[in-house]
Parts: C-alpha cells; structure tokens; sequence
C-alpha cells in the first residue's frame, strides 16, 4: 500500500503531516485493521508441529506494525490538532479499533498456536531477550484474558470498547470546558501585583480575541495555566482570584461537560474487568507486574511517605496560617482555597527574598533547549542539532531535532512542541512515533519520538520566557524522550519507554536534577538580553527556597496518589452520592483544612480518566520513581554531575535497555543495591 494512497501508513521515519487529514482517516485505518488481522489469522494457520519462536512469537510482534503506526498518528493529533472533524473521524474508528487490540489475546487459534510452541523443548532454551519477550508475551496474554471462557472473552472484548469511548468523551469534556472560558479585564487596577510578564500575555491573549486596543486595552485570561497561575500566585485582587479558581474548578463538571457520571461508569467497567480476569479489584489487576505488585503495596508506600511527611506538612501550614494572620491583623484562621498560593509566595518571598520572576530572564526557552541538549551531550555521549530539511509538522511552531551518538550513528529524530493552543490538550507529555530496529546491513534505523508542553508564549517580541517549574519540566520529558531515542532493544515491543508504570518515570525526573545543580545551570541560565549568567546571590536565594513548603508538595503527590488508588481498591465508594464528599472523606489528614471546602480535581484529571488505563491506579509512580532517581543521582553527587562515565553507565543500565530486564535488576546494575528512599527524604528536606 502507497503512501499516496494510504498517508497514515507512511513508513518514512518523517512523514508529510499536511497528508495526515481526517478524511483519510477511515479508509486508512479499515485497510490497516484488514493488515493486521491477516497476519495474525496466518500465525493462527501455524501447525504445532511447525511452530517456532520466529513464526509464532516474533511474528506477532510484528503483525499490525502498520496499524499501530497510522492509529498512532490519529491519536497524536487528536490532542495537538482537535478538530470537529478530527473528533468524528476519531470516534468512528475507535471503536474498530479497540476491537480489533482487544480481540488478539482472547483468540482461541491464536493463543493455541503461541502455547503450541511454548510447550516445546525449544522454548525453554530461549535465553537473554527472547525470553523476556517470551515471558512477558505470555504473561500479557494470561493478563488480558487468553485462558477466560469464551462468554467473558466477549464481555471482555465489551468492557474495552466501552472504557475506549467513555474515557474518549472524558478526556473532551476537559479540553471543551477548558476553552469554554475566558476573562476579559478592562480595568487595570485589578491587575495589581501581577508580573508584568503575565500582564502582557494576557494583553497578547487579548489582541489575538480581537479584544481591546491601545487606546482601551483589554486583558484575557484563560483555564490554560500559563494564563491562570500567576493570577492565583500574584493578584492582589481576591475577588479575581477567588472567579478564575472556581471556573477553574468547574472544569469537567459544570453543564454539558459534567464528567461525575462517567468516572463512575469508569470505575464500575475497570472493577468488572478486573474481576471478569480474577483479580479482586481493577489496582491489582493493573500492578500485578509493575514494581509494587499490587494495590495494597503501592498504597503502603504512600501511607508510609505520608505518615513520614505529615508532621512537616502541620507545621507548614501552621506557618501559613500564622503569617496571614500577623500580615493581615486578623486572628488565625483557616485560608480560603483562592488565597493559599498568594499567601504562600508572599511567605516564600519574606523568607527567602526570593521571587521565581526573577529568574525569567534567564530561562529563554531556546536558551534552555540548547543548553539541556550540551548537557546530555556531555552526560550521555550525543550530538544534538536542529534538522537540516523539511520540518513538516503538525503546527508552525513545532521543530524537528537530529540526535546522534557521538561517534555519528544516527540514533533517532524528535519534535518539540512547547505553548498552548486551543486545538491542544493540556500538560505536558513525550510519545514515541516510531521505534527503529536493525537493518540486514548491520545498522539500526532510527526511533522517532516528541515532547510536548503548554509552557509560556513569547510576548510582545521577546523569546519565551520560563519559570523554573517550566524548565524542570522540558528536563522531564526529555529525558522520558531519551529513554525512547537511546533504546538498543532488538524487539520493538520491549524497546525505551515500554516498562513497568512505576519504572518509567526514573529516566524523566532524575534529569530535573541538572535544574538545580550551578554549573549545569551555568550552561544555559543566561539572561536573554545581555547574557550574564544567574547571579550567585539570586541562585543561593533559589536553592535556600528550594524545600519551601515541600512538604506540602509531597502530600499534594501522595492526596494524588491515595485518591487513585482508593477509587480503584474500592470503587463502591464513589459510586453514588457526592462524589467529593467521598473524596475528602478519603483523604482526611492528607488536606490542609480551608474555610471552604474545595472540589476534587477528579472531574479534570486526565491521568486517571482519559484513556482506558493510563495512570489509573499507577499515580503512586511518580512518587515511587523520585525515591528511584534521587537515589540514583546520588551516585552523579558522589562521582560528579558531568562525569561521564557515571552517565554512560547510567545510558547503558538503564536508558538502552528498555524492559530487557526486570527494572529492579536495572537499578541494581547502575547503583549496585536496591533503592533507598531516604535520599528523596533528604533531598525534599524532612530528613537530616
């Protein structure tokens, strides 16, 4: 099949994304889904006198590479590109599409021709990366369902379709009533206290609405949190901030784009799923192969880091509180949700004269860009540049980067794609587009990969401009994107980020570290217009505030994390009644407690919702892999942040290897022992 004829099949490693539009979209993925399931049906076929591994085993792992390929692409665009017609296009398939995934573990002929081999002499001689591709085949299989009756298989097969289009539907009503709203501010005296930054984004926002003009200037905010933050860390108007933080808390729940109900039929499908394959609820059936195991474990884990945690956290917000009180000359009291971040960075700033707009000058995005990529090229033996061709991508403001091993092989292209627009949902995510693999001359072919963010827009002629939060996060996905770019993995399937949920986040946060660290910082914290590095007593300032209020950081991620995991342990909870309410009830002493109570964040949280498992009862990981990388990067501290043999071995015990091995026997080959969650505790200040 052509690329002419079929654009989403496109094998190039740079496909023409002006070809990739939704009218395509059918015909392309209904003659992909007809690929994959001939090659599946010619595995059925197999005779099991006449299985091997290569006919059997690896010839699934290659079988719907075209499929995977082209619905990768639609997926993509759906959320940098949503359109009315993207949408249909999308709805329509997904469901074909779901089916067809599903159908492959629960086939009879299919799984009896995998076992026909796996019972051979043969199978048990497999060593090194054919036998974990073997074991984790068939594990996978037993997971989704291969040994059910065939009556479950079918309402299995009903229960992926219905969780693919319900969380399909979730995950619009956020982007649709986050673009719902706006606030249009003609007077300026409301804006006392915001940077001037902010000011003029929101000008910029404004004349691009084809609000306000010079002479009458019109200020526009939005729920995209570049717009909204610095309102609710800055304004000195309360009422301002106390309308954005309730339109922001309507997101997912107020009129037609309530998603209350369909996180209960959420629930409700992933718990039936879970018992439908003999787990007794959806956490288990999610952890049983990732690092903790199962959902009481992962729950240990937070309740231990909470119980760790919460005595700092009283203290912190005892601290707030007093403050408040002694600024304000009225008694101590509990604080409205709206005003926590402003008395918070008012308190931060007393105590450290540190104001994270100070720093913005030095953080232009094409300065930070730069200077991350010198860095990994240093750490990790690389050579970055900006692609010499056709960028064709799915936006004008996306670039397109080469990444090479030092010696010259090309290891793989990337896109970046950082500012919000309205066609794009929020956050901010890597994804791989394709996955490269050896060729018969002895080469490999490149991997294909992106990251992405809603970061702060260039205004008023100057360069993007970021804050440190903003920084820390291109340093996160990048290096989730290097995991995927520096995978040697000869089978696709176990190739970078493919690892245990809980495992994944290691080689995205500990690049945070390098945000923190003067020298790295010195390679591309320069003020955008004279190019003066950050001065020594605004870094010091920076690093004194490092742990301000982390505790309360801390138990943010855990409230997370336990909200996740309790919904999914025990979905009856929440299945009827009010839905917060249940929530708070869930998460007592895990909340500083306000003089109004506010809304879960449930109804917008994509991690958990958006998609038929994503985050759902793994939100713990994030957790789990910062005691992970703030152990490892001990070891950088003790041998040097730029040593480069510490970071080559950090690339090949656990950046080139993907899920070839189990992820603990990674770690204990870069560390040379098991984790120790200690160093996070020291790292985040609540332990000595």
């Amino acid at each position: 099949m052509s690329a002419d004829s079929h654009p989403f099949h496109d094998s190039s490693k740079l496909v023409d994304w002006s070809t990739l539009t939704p009218d395509r979209i059918q015909s392309d993925i209904e003659a992909a889904i007809a690929e994959a399931q001939s090659e599946i049906d010619a595995i059925c076929e197999v005779a099991p006198e006449d299985a091997t591994f290569e006919n059997t085993f690896l010839a699934l792992e290659k079988a719907g590479e075209t499929l995977s390929r082209a619905w990768g692409r639609v997926d993509h665009l759906t959320s940098v590109k949503d359109s009315e017609a993207l949408r249909e296009a999308h709805r329509g398939m997904l469901p074909k599409v779901t089916e067809h995934w599903s159908r492959i573990p629960l086939n009879p002929k299919l799984w009896a021709a995998l076992k026909s081999f796996a019972e051979k002499p043969a199978a048990k001689k497999l060593k090194g990366l054919q036998k974990r591709y073997f074991e984790e085949t068939v594990a996978d299989f037993v997971q989704a369902g291969a040994d059910l009756p065939e009556d479950k298989k079918k309402r299995l097969q009903a229960l992926n379709s219905e969780l693919a289009e319900i969380t399909k539907n979730y995950s619009e009503n956020v982007l649709d009533s986050t673009n719902a709203y706006e606030l249009l501010i003609d007077d300026e005296s409301r804006l006392a206290g915001l940077p001037d930054s902010a000011k003029a984004a929101a000008r910029q926002s404004a004349k691009s609405k084809g609000h306000g003009s010079d002479e009458k200037p019109v200020w526009r905010f939005t729920l995209q949190v570049p717009s909204y933050l610095p309102v609710l860390k800055y304004a000195d108007d309360a009422s301002l901030r106390k309308e954005i933080y309730e339109e922001a808390a309507q997101v997912g729940l107020k009129d037609k784009w309530d998603n209350t109900q369909l996180i209960r039929e959420i629930l409700t499908l992933r718990q039936e799923k879970a018992q439908l394959l003999g787990k007794a609820n959806f956490a288990d059936q999610v952890l049983q192969r990732r690092m903790a195991r199962s959902g009481q474990q992962a729950l240990d884990f937070v309740q231990d880091l909470h119980a760790k945690t919460k005595p700092v956290f009283d203290v912190e917000i005892a601290e707030l509180e007093a403050f408040v009180a002694e600024r304000t000359g009225q008694p101590v009291q509990k604080l409205e949700p709206w005003d926590v971040s402003y008395w918070s960075e008012k308190l931060r700033l007393a105590k450290y004269d540190f104001d994270e707009e100070a720093l913005r000058p030095y953080f232009s995005i094409d300065g930070v860009l730069d200077g991350m990529f010198r860095i990994a090229e240093r750490i990790f033996g690389l050579r970055i540049q900006r692609h010499d061709g056709s960028e064709n991508s799915w936006h004008p403001d996306v670039k397109l980067y080469d990444l090479y091993d030092e010696g010259g092989e090309l290891l793989g292209y990337f896109y970046a794609d950082w500012h919000p627009r309205e066609e794009k949902r929020g956050g901010a995510w890597m994804n791989y587009l394709d996955t490269g693999e050896p060729q018969a001359d002895g080469s490999r072919s490149p991997h294909v990969g992106l990251i992405t963010g809603n970061l702060s827009e260039p205004v008023d002629g100057k360069p993007a401009l970021l804050l440190h939060y903003e920084v820390e996060t291109i340093f996160h996905e990048f290096g989730h994107l290097l995991h995927h770019l520096l995978g040697r993995i000869d089978i696709k399937s176990l190739n970078g980020v493919n690892v245990a949920w809980d495992f994944v986040e290691l080689p995205s946060q500990i690049m945070e570290n390098w945000c923190w660290n003067r020298e790295s910082l010195d390679q591309f914290a320069r003020h955008y217009e004279t190019g003066e590095p950050i001065p020594e007593e605004l870094f010091q300032k920076m690093v004194a505030a490092r742990n301000f209020q982390s505790a309360a950081a801390m138990m943010r991620q855990l409230s997370l994390g336990k909200m996740d995991l309790e919904m999914h342990l025990n979905p009856e909870r929440y299945l009827k009644g009010d839905l917060d309410a249940s929530i708070r009830e869930t998460l007592k002493g895990y909340q500083a407690e306000l003089k109004t109570t506010p809304r879960s964040i449930v109804r917008r949280f994509g991690h958990l919702f958006s998609s038929p498992v994503g985050y759902a009862a793994g939100y713990y990981s994030y957790k789990w892999a910062e005691v992970l990388d703030a152990d490892a990067f001990t070891r950088f501290e003790t041998e040097g942040v730029f040593n480069e043999k510490t970071g080559r071995a950090f690339r090949e015990c656990i950046l080139s290897k993907g899920n070839s091995e189990d992820p603990m026997a990674l770690f204990k080959a870069f560390m040379g022992r098991e984790p120790d969650s200690e160093a996070l505790l020291v790292r985040s200040g609540l332990a000595s």
